[in-house]
């Protein structure tokens, strides 16, 4: 009898971590495609799960198109050597990322490098193990 309960209980908990390891996939990107911008950051959404570079893009006819390039939360990108001051509203930057497959102005972030210093950012750095 308790060993059904057990059973139960772990179906349970397994059931309610699917939902969350879903929630990470990178499946809206394409991963085998990249694209690189020029623009001006309009707002670094530093928040968890996932932060957000939002960086204002003018095409040849000068109309602008937010692009929205997703990277892993503060803590990650804090490992990485990013904080949200290295990004300010209005900094000139040129960004890589995989881009979103349905055609959105998306992407997942790859590398940044800040126009004023040629500083390159990788958010993925902080995955690495030191």
């Amino acid at each position: 009898m308790i060993k059904r309960h057990i059973v139960g209980c772990a179906l349970f908990v397994s059931a309610l971590a699917l939902p969350v390891t879903a929630h990470h996939s990178g499946a809206m990107f394409d991963a085998t495609k990249e694209v690189t911008l020029t623009g001006v950051v309009k707002e670094f959404q530093y928040t968890n799960p996932h932060s957000w570079l939002l960086v204002d893009v003018k095409d040849a006819k000068g109309k602008v198109t937010t692009w929205g390039f997703e990277a892993e939360g503060p803590s990650t990108l804090t490992r990485a050597g990013i904080r949200m001051r290295d990004f300010a509203a209005g900094t000139p930057i040129t960004i890589k990322g995989h881009p979103h497959r349905d055609g959105r102005a998306a992407a997942a972030w790859v590398s940044a490098v800040r126009t004023s210093d040629n500083k390159e950012f990788n958010p993925r750095a902080g995955f690495i193990v030191k």
